[in-house]
């Protein structure tokens, strides 16, 4: 389903997409936002914590002055479910070149008070006015080409099913590298690596505030390690450092340490010309037995 929508002749365009609508926030008050949590961007029971990046990123947007993240901290305090939510958000100071605000995204109980679910620290800026300058020691990452990369549909006769796979999958349009789908054939590798090609389903390219979804969309490394079932984020750092260009992205994401029943995630997105655009690492908790 992805891959169809993908290569459609209507490609959805940034800012009329499903990933723009499902993100989209209506101002209620100075700095207060409305949100309905689409069900489609759900993993398992609960919202996807990239999408929900992604819908506080844009809320931010809206109150700072500035307009592109450039570095953003979330802390999971509780699963949020699809349905009815409210944004607020504060800015914290303003300069010329960056802003800094602070968000959390509140549902609702069953006697109706507030839940805080997700709480963010953020600083924004204009990526268009950064200096060229690169100096690096970061290699892309090699793995096949999109027409040797597997997809949701294209699992083997047999395969068991994936765990924890869910609505996202039918947004999303992800090549997973085969020497990182062991864990899909019974076999996982113990290596604690993740890598795919992404992109929308619906064909939209990518941009700053999507690349917030971006380094949480990917089968958790979890699964290669030989692990199961569910594995929610409890911190996700994202800093963005460039815009991306049309095209797919390559995202490389690796686990060195699982212990305490807590791992890291470290992530890269790399972009069709060959620009590392944003890095993340998040803390995740993981169900040993």
């Amino acid at each position: 389903m992805a891959e169809a929508a993908s290569t459609a002749s209507t490609k959805a365009r940034i800012g009329d997409s499903e990933f723009d609508r499902d993100t989209a926030v209506t101002r209620r008050a100075p700095g207060v936002y409305d949100i309905d949590l689409s069900a489609g961007w759900t993993i398992i029971n609960a919202v996807n914590g990239g999408y929900l990046l992604a819908v506080l990123g844009r809320a931010l947007a809206d109150a700072l002055p500035h307009h592109d993240p450039f570095t953003i901290s979330a802390h999971y305090l509780t699963a949020s479910a699809p349905g009815p939510a409210v944004i607020r958000t504060d800015v914290v100071r303003t300069g010329r070149t960056l802003s800094t605000g602070q968000a959390s995204l509140f549902q609702y109980a069953d006697d109706g008070t507030e839940v805080e679910r997700i709480r963010v620290l953020a600083s924004y800026g204009d990526l268009d006015a950064l200096p060229d300058d690169v100096r690096t020691s970061a290699e892309i990452p090699a793995f096949p080409p999109i027409d040797q990369c597997f997809g949701a549909g294209d699992a083997p006769e047999g395969a068991p099913p994936v765990p924890g796979s869910s609505a996202i999958t039918d947004r999303l349009d992800l090549k997973l590298d085969p020497a990182t789908l062991g864990w899909a054939l019974g076999a996982p590798s113990g290596k604690g690596e993740m890598r795919a090609w992404f992109g929308l389903a619906d064909g939209r390219d990518a941009d700053p505030l999507s690349l917030l979804l971006v380094v949480d969309a990917l089968p958790p490394t979890a699964f290669e390690l030989g692990l199961k079932g569910w594995v929610p984020t409890v911190e996700l750092t994202v800093h963005v450092r460039s815009r991306p260009a049309p095209g797919p992205l390559r995202v490389s994401i690796t686990t060195r340490n699982l212990a305490g029943g807590f791992l890291e995630e470290d992530a890269e997105v790399w972009d069709a010309e060959g620009r590392l655009v944003a890095q993340s690492r998040q803390l995740a908790r993981v169900r040993l037995s």
